[in-house]
């Protein structure tokens, strides 16, 4: 359903940015991802198709059924590997 209606607002308006970069955010904020180098909506707008195929291959490689979609991969549990936090600096 996402799909059409991605398809319905690029046809109609050319501006289906708007749309596509709400997932993005929720994406990035889902994997704990650093907004990186500029706004999501920005990202979209000026590189949509660049975007889209960075997010699947996110996605992908973290082992995600893009197949399924959005929905379909809701229910997994997911742990974000994250990097041990050092309690002192790190010396030689």
């Amino acid at each position: 359903m996402n799909s059409v209606i991605f398809v319905l607002i690029y046809h109609l308006t050319s501006c289906a940015c708007l749309y596509s970069c709400s997932y993005r955010t929720k994406l990035r904020r889902q994997l704990g991802l650093k907004q990186d180098p500029c706004n999501d909506c920005l990202v979209h707008f000026f590189c949509l198709r660049c975007a889209l195929c960075q997010e699947y291959r996110e996605l992908k490689s973290r082992g995600f059924n893009v197949e399924k979609g959005w929905d379909g991969n809701a229910n997994l549990n997911r742990e974000v590997a994250m990097a041990p936090k050092v309690e002192v600096d790190m010396k030689r």
